[in-house]
């Protein structure tokens, strides 16, 4: 028998936790002291302890705890909505995070307005291109919303091009069109000089009689600056934008911040 200081010990737990668990019928100790009133616990007992914290630790309230650890629900179906709830946690961690890094070049961007040189953008032609491609729906331009359609993408692309033995021709390029349902349609392409490859769609890219082109450094997160950068200076300059811009990946790195991008927006 332990008592409660040992017994929250071994649980990893406060004294104060545990007396919260016994007022509210949640894990009784398993003898109490008529004369001290002091509690005592027995070691099995740290099995309904870690089904207590890890489930509350999920998200579950403390009445859904005592509901599913009442109802005797067997390991493997406890370890199925432990499974299943990190799942959910994990996915809104994700959400959480890119809302973050949204906020976070919003907040570059003001800090920077009137302070891009905007004197970094050329207009030039861009030639036609043959790529393979494969392409997916995104909510939005926001990059909150392209990050998570085009990674996963190219690391598809890449896939099929190795299982087919094409290499690529140049470095990607990413372009957008309005989707007819609502959205963006993302389009993650390598250049290649094979004319049919099983399981990619190869398309002949049209080239660009006149774009505006920057160059972006570091994640594309952090876009929001270099676009509107280029939509200054196109204003600035009596010109109007033709759609939306295509993306050159001209340095690729693991480490984001390495990473180099030009931009290249097509105009009127």
């Amino acid at each position: 028998m332990l008592n409660i200081g040992d017994f929250a010990r071994h649980g990893r737990v406060t004294v104060r936790m545990l007396r919260h668990y016994d007022a509210i019928g949640l894990l009784r100790p398993a003898r109490v002291d008529p004369f001290t009133g002091h509690r005592g616990y027995e070691v099995a007992q740290l099995s309904r302890l870690n089904r207590v914290v890890a489930l509350k630790d999920l998200g579950f309230t403390l009445e859904q705890v005592a509901s599913i650890i009442d109802d005797k629900v067997g390991i493997d179906e406890l370890r199925g909505m432990l499974r299943l709830r990190r799942a959910e946690l994990e996915n809104q961690l994700a959400t959480d995070r890119a809302r973050l890094r949204a906020v976070e070049a919003r907040l570059r961007s003001i800090e920077t307005e009137g302070a891009m040189p905007t004197n970094d953008v050329q207009v030039k032609t861009i030639e036609p291109i043959r790529v393979a491609e494969v392409s997916g729906v995104a909510a939005s331009f926001e990059p909150e919303s392209i990050t998570p359609v085009i990674g996963p993408l190219y690391d598809e692309l890449m896939h099929r091009l190795e299982a087919a033995g094409v290499t690529p021709a140049g470095p990607a390029v990413a372009y957008y069109e309005d989707a007819p349902a609502g959205g963006v349609v993302v389009h993650a392409t390598m250049p290649v000089s094979a004319t049919e490859i099983e399981g990619v769609d190869v398309v002949d890219l049209p080239g660009i009689e006149r774009a505006a082109t920057i160059m972006h450094h570091g994640s594309m997160d952090n876009v929001l600056s270099s676009v509107q950068t280029l939509a200054t200076w196109i204003e600035e300059n009596g010109h109007t934008s033709a759609g939306y811009n295509r993306e050159v990946t001209l340095k690729w790195s693991a480490d984001e911040s390495e990473r180099v991008t030009e931009l290249q927006e097509p105009l009127r």
